[in-house]
């Protein structure tokens, strides 16, 4: 069953070391295995064929053959980037069985999570979603935003830690705090 499409809540996953699963051996599937892969997660790509560029993916399993269902067990999430919309489904229906978290490339009514246009300044990143209507509307928008942000945003984030963490030391909630003249 899939869910409305704007029902969406926003989170950042942390992957470190967890295990995460790509269907698919292309180009798409490689731009999500290498994100996975500086993330942290252990990733297993599931495919019969890989472009070039996957084989020195660190902390990928490559497993050429078809997808099992069984390939979902004791995932954290999986990614479905093939240009099978029958392996794209069984994947899905796999996944809402097996309780496993499921983006399918380009394919919001096989998505359990929609991926957003992402920009990262250490720290800090910026995320825009269109809950998978418009990708390339998302892309305008992080772009805009990425260009507002300031040179020395690193720098502040720092600040702020170092400020965050002297008001927990002195037992007070940084939910009252003034943040302004810092940010």
């Amino acid at each position: 069953m899939t869910a409305p499409i704007d029902d969406g809540y926003p989170i950042v996953v942390r992957l470190g070391g967890r295990p995460v699963l790509v269907v698919g051996g292309g180009r798409v599937a490689l731009r999500k295995a290498s994100g996975l892969a500086e993330a942290g997660a252990q990733v297993t790509v599931v495919s019969p064929e890989f472009v070039d560029g996957f084989a020195g993916l660190p902390g990928t399993t490559l497993l050429r053959r078809a997808y099992l269902s069984t390939d979902l067990d004791g995932v954290a999430l999986a990614f479905a980037a093939t240009d099978d919309p029958a392996v794209q489904q069984q994947v899905f229906d796999d996944g809402e069985q097996r309780r496993v978290l499921v983006n399918a490339a380009d394919d919001p009514e096989r998505c359990s999570f929609i991926l957003p246009a992402v920009e990262r300044r250490g720290a800090v990143i910026v995320a825009v979603s269109t809950q998978g209507r418009s990708p390339a509307l998302a892309g305008q928008l992080r772009d805009l935003l990425a260009r507002a942000l300031p040179e020395d945003l690193d720098a502040i984030v720092e600040a702020a830690a170092r400020r965050r963490a002297e008001i927990h030391q002195a037992g007070g909630s940084t939910e009252d705090a003034d943040w302004a003249d810092l940010l």
